[in-house]
């Protein structure tokens, strides 16, 4: 087998003798190679993801296929683990099958840190916290494949209080050696920190061998009003900007999971579009989008403040602001050209009332609607509904 993987390698111009698979030789000339050698090209590129290159797999072998899932035009909403794993499942089952919706994104590690179902694998039982939220993560698959659901799953990167507990030398520490903390009583771990990739990546790919079709990535950032205290904490870095560091991340996850046969998508503030950089978090726009299949901005009208978009009150114009936000995305992203991804931004069904008396409305089927229909005015056709309670509004149509 050995030799056979060196005349294959050399047969592609990758070298030999283990090296790694070169992404820039291989992506441009694939397509265009015999279909024994496109073959080649991609259980090269598994293997190599796997770290299987001294003792690579054959294609037969590789596991979960290697073929990347055709994805629908999709429409979707997001699921907690709890109702995943609770009877709110077929009340959500329900909306999707009578409705155009096709799509749900499902917390597979949540906003504590939480790996939401158990796990045999070894790494994420040391590093994270399984919890039994989904209780049977393989029923759940073949539920959603039943109902013909599209799975995305949901994975908070660097907001990890689970982790960031279980070994501080990830996280940021105060001066005291304290893990610093949020005002709500979050903590992060390290973007510089390449172990925390590699957790995060192992969580990904645990996900794909049950069934999920997409990894969609959160909080790929550093903390909010991180550059104000960047220089009080301790913590490792390197020498690359804070910018940087993110877009590195999002490139070397892509990387390890495109050839598992895996969309990836990031979630992004929608401001980040319309201005040049967010450099306090670490959040460029295009730098990120460039290494990503989907760019899923959050645009929630009530996110915005006054002023944006020409509305006096964003949260009362949710066609307006929607526009206008939109209309930044796809002219942030037109240096990409056709490396563009697919924008698939994220709308508002929830009301925000801790807005105050007149900055805010309840949030509706004609509020819902009129998002829908920004978006379709500018030719996006693909989008996904947050509700934090998964309580979303009734006989909207969903085009």
């Amino acid at each position: 087998m050995n030799i056979l993987w060196t005349l294959l390698l050399l047969a592609l111009g990758t070298g030999s003798g283990g090296a790694a698979p070169s992404d820039q030789a291989e992506a441009p000339n694939a397509a265009r190679l015999p279909a024994i050698l496109q073959t080649s090209v991609q259980t090269i590129k598994a293997n190599y993801a796997q770290g299987k290159l001294n003792d690579p797999l054959t294609p037969a072998e590789l596991n979960p296929v290697i073929v990347q899932a055709e994805a629908p035009q999709v429409k979707g909403i997001y699921v907690t683990a709890y109702s995943a794993g609770g009877a709110r499942l077929s009340t959500l089952l329900d909306l999707v099958d009578t409705t155009e919706l096709n799509s749900m994104v499902i917390d597979i590690k949540d906003d504590a840190g939480y790996i939401t179902y158990k796990t045999d694998n070894a790494t994420l039982q040391e590093l994270g916290k399984p919890q039994p939220f989904i209780g049977d993560i393989d029923a759940l698959m073949t539920k959603l494949n039943e109902h013909d659901i599209y799975p995305i799953a949901r994975i908070v990167v660097f907001k990890d209080t689970i982790l960031a507990k279980k070994n501080p030398e990830l996280s940021f520490l105060n001066k005291d050696g304290t893990v610093w903390e949020n005002s709500k009583g979050d903590s992060f771990v390290n973007p510089y920190n390449k172990d925390v990739w590699e957790y995060n990546i192992e969580v990904a790919k645990e996900a794909v061998k049950h069934g999920f079709k997409e990894i969609q990535f959160d909080y790929v950032r550093f903390p909010e009003g991180f550059e104000k205290r960047a220089d009080s904490l301790k913590y490792d870095k390197n020498e690359l900007s804070r910018i940087d560091t993110v877009s590195e991340f999002v490139k070397y996850a892509r990387e390890q999971l495109e050839p598992l046969g895996v969309k990836v998508s990031v979630d992004i503030f929608g401001y980040a579009a319309s201005v040049p950089a967010a450099e306090g978090i670490g959040q460029d726009f295009v730098k990120i989008s460039q290494h990503v299949d989907i760019i899923c901005p959050m645009i929630y009208p009530s996110h915005y403040t006054t002023g944006w978009f020409g509305a006096k009150e964003p949260d009362l114009a949710p066609y307006q602001t929607i526009k206008g936000a939109s209309e930044d995305t796809i002219k942030k992203l037109e240096p990409l050209g056709e490396e563009r991804p697919i924008i698939r931004p994220w709308i508002q069904d929830f009301t925000a009332s801790w807005l105050g008396k007149g900055h805010y409305t309840k949030y509706g089927k004609f509020e819902v609607e009129e998002q829908i229909r920004a978006l379709k005015d500018l030719n996006i056709d693909e989008y996904l509904l947050w509700n934090a309670n998964n309580r979303y509004t009734a006989d909207v149509a969903y085009e």
